[in-house]
């Protein structure tokens, strides 16, 4: 793989989150808008019903147990809630301690591919290290209802390498392999941006793992020394959303710096560029070398007499939405929307659907939500799961509006 180096000279702001969202657009890498579909408006009447069902402290994600009417909503200063379709909430016992702060704390949640057998859950968090360095750590527990909810043998299987100070860009989200064989992880600069590209660390990257913490031997980098071994792609900033779509393709949605939010195709080795490439710009105004147009391969004279081998977003929004997650949807109570991608807007506050066609994606809609977007899910029954952000966090079901 080619390498090119970037002197930075001046530091960031550390914001909690990227971009304002007014004004939303959808462009295509190289640069041109997206054009929408003939049949909508740039901004889209919402045709669905907003039920709201329950209220969270800072919810940040959730994942439904399958054969029931329950769900597992992490809250990011360090509850583990269970929630019932009827209405009850009530704290799981035997979680991690997180250290909370910033953007920081507890993170994602979801099943293991056997949880039906092993009762199997992973989780992600924040802990603190030395000196006032902190890090993102993946675990997995049994969950069991016996006696109330609990997890029980909580075990370490990642800790994001290195630990460093500051309290942004964690990402830590997860997602299984279509066959439960991996484990993949995002692993967000930490606002550091060089580690980004560096190959001494997790940084910046996408991370591919066995179910048990072990480092799968076809990865790209296994045959060399050091935690580059866990690395399945790099040159990414703070990834807080990852989905498989059916074809198997693994996404993963972004949040550029000032503008230049990015929904990507991830693939093995690959490199999205960042810090030395971008469609934002830097919080202080200084400008970053766009990426290639779509299809192109080099960023001819980009960075340091040129910048080869990235590999650039297949959409990207300025101003920024903010991505909070990202969902694939295969179920039928929206049967035009079954193989669409799903992307919450944080600093956005919209909800976007992305028509995907093999490689390709395509902006279909964008809806109004009128509130920070963190999680989006597919409940069991088909309906649309949403979370929004803040000390009263809402958990919204989204059903087909009735004729």
């Amino acid at each position: 793989m080619n390498k090119a180096t970037l002197l930075l000279t001046a530091a960031i702001l550390s914001l909690a989150a990227c971009g304002n969202g007014d004004g939303v657009k959808a462009k295509g890498a190289g640069g041109n808008a997206a054009e929408a579909p003939a049949d909508i408006s740039p901004v889209d009447k919402q045709p669905f019903v907003v039920t709201e069902i329950a209220t969270f402290d800072n919810p940040w994600a959730m994942v439904f147990l399958p054969n029931s009417p329950f769900a597992l909503i992490t809250e990011k200063g360090g509850r583990l809630m269970l929630w019932e379709s009827e209405g009850a909430v009530v704290e799981v016992t035997g979680v991690p301690k997180v250290a909370e702060g910033g953007q920081g704390g507890f993170g994602d949640v979801i099943l293991s591919p056997d949880f039906t057998e092993t009762g199997m859950i992973y989780l992600s968090w924040v802990e603190a290290g030395a000196d006032g360095t902190f890090g993102a750590v993946v675990g997995r527990a049994k969950f069991t209802q016996d006696g109330g909810p609990k997890i029980t043998g909580l075990t370490k299987i990642w800790e994001q390498t290195p630990k460093v100070t500051g309290r942004g860009h964690f990402s830590h989200r997860m997602a299984f392999s279509p066959d439960g064989k991996y484990l993949f992880i995002t692993s967000g600069d930490r606002q550091k941006m060089e580690p980004a590209q560096a190959m001494d660390g997790q940084l910046g990257k996408v991370l591919r793992l066995y179910p048990d913490g072990s480092i799968p031997e076809e990865n790209p980098y296994a045959d060399q020394e050091g935690p580059i071994r866990a690395v399945w792609s790099l040159g990414h900033r703070n990834l807080l959303g990852i989905a498989f779509d059916k074809n198997g393709n693994l996404w993963n949605t972004e949040m550029g710096p000032a503008g230049g939010d990015e929904l990507n195709l991830v693939k093995r080795g690959a490199n999205y560029g960042w810090p030395l490439l971008s469609n934002g710009s830097h919080y202080d105004g200084r400008d970053i070398p766009d990426h290639a147009p779509d299809g192109e391969e080099e960023a001819a004279d980009a960075v340091a007499g040129g910048a080869y081998g990235y590999t650039s977003p297949k959409l990207f929004w300025d101003p920024a939405i903010s991505p909070g997650n990202l969902m694939y949807y295969s179920g039928e109570l929206f049967p035009e929307w079954n193989g669409s991608l799903f992307i919450g807007g944080l600093g956005g506050e919209v909800l976007i659907r992305v028509k995907l066609d093999d490689e390709k994606a395509v902006i279909a809609n964008q809806w109004p939500m009128d509130a920070r977007i963190r999680e989006v899910e597919q409940g069991p029954d088909g309906a649309i799961y949403v979370l929004t952000d803040g000390d009263e966090g809402k958990l919204l079901r989204l059903t087909p509006t009735q004729d």
